[in-house]
């Protein structure tokens, strides 16, 4: 089961912007857990090439371990919207992604800095295939 991530009804109409849709199964998440991954400042990003043409997944996952329910759920909402500008431009159609947030730094480190480090990431992955 899956779930499209939609654009605010507010924004203009970009040429760029797919429809990311999300990961929500164990059994995806379960399956990115053994594949490639590259670890930044603010988060870790896992990546799986599925070999096929379908559109992009993305999941979001913060533990315990990045603090309360409030902290985690601040740390996620940066995430999807790090997703959200990001896995359009650079991410591959056929890749299953998933984005954890690590402990007092995700919810708090500058938002540009997190979109360099993500790109920076993407690249390293998809020059590793």
């Amino acid at each position: 089961m899956t779930e499209v991530i939609h654009k605010r009804s507010g924004e203009s109409s970009s040429p760029d912007l797919l429809l990311l849709k999300r990961l929500r199964t164990r059994k995806d998440f379960l399956r990115l857990t053994r594949a490639r991954r590259v670890h930044s400042a603010s988060f870790v990003l896992q990546s799986h090439d599925r070999s096929d043409d379908a559109p992009l997944r993305v999941g979001f996952t913060c533990s315990k371990k990045v603090g309360n329910a409030v902290a985690r759920n601040r740390a996620k909402r940066r995430l999807r919207e790090l997703a959200r500008s990001v896995f359009p431009v650079s991410g591959k159609s056929g890749h299953d992604y998933v984005l954890v947030g690590r402990a007092n730094v995700t919810a708090i480190t500058k938002f540009v800095a997190m979109q360099a480090e993500l790109e920076t990431a993407l690249q390293k992955l998809h020059t590793k295939n």
